[in-house]
């Protein structure tokens, strides 16, 4: 059987879209546009987070 891994909770702060490019309104040379690439800065561009400590402690 194979072996499964735990789901990684989704980053709550980016919605698991972790970087978006958006358009400077300019143009280089060749015609294509300047964009800027902007990374999440809680996941850090992975777009999963870990659990919360509190997730983590085993209740008794």
């Amino acid at each position: 059987m194979p072996a499964h891994t735990p789901n990684r909770p989704v980053c709550r702060h980016c919605d698991g879209f972790p970087v978006v490019s958006v358009t400077t309104g300019n143009r280089h040379r060749d015609g294509s546009r300047a964009l800027l690439r902007v990374v999440c800065p809680v996941c850090k561009g992975a777009g999963h987070t870990l659990p919360s400590r509190a997730d983590l402690s085993v209740r008794a």
